[in-house]
């Protein structure tokens, strides 16, 4: 029988779960764990692009990931594209700019049933 404390830490683990889960949820607003699923083919192997970029949010409906080396914005732009988040990135040359549309009633009624599994 788990003790209280291995009771409060497998909780707080179930928690922490759920808090990722929900920080991966569009909600119309840009944030930048929006990108924390996206993985990038860099250096033989793949890695999260919060490693080879920033990203920030100078507007409310704007994430701009800056890479640290400039060779990987077709391979960072490759990957927001395949991972199907319904993102459109736009590639300058610098720093890859993605647009956060507003969300439509269809989309919304298809998180409510996601976050209710």
């Amino acid at each position: 029988m788990p003790t209280v404390e291995e009771a409060r830490k497998r909780m707080e683990a179930a928690l922490d779960a759920l808090r990722r889960e929900f920080a991966t949820v569009r909600t119309g607003k840009a944030t930048p764990a929006l990108l924390d699923t996206v993985r990038v083919d860099a250096y033989g192997s793949k890695m999260p692009i919060n490693q080879l970029a920033t990203v920030n949010t100078p507007e409310p409906s704007l994430l701009v990931v800056q890479p640290f080396d400039k060779t990987l914005l077709a391979d960072i732009e490759r990957a927001i594209m395949v991972a199907d988040l319904g993102l459109n990135p736009a590639n300058d040359g610098n720093i890859i700019r993605i647009p956060i549309p507003p969300l439509n009633e269809e989309r919304r009624k298809e998180y409510v049933k996601l976050l209710h599994k």
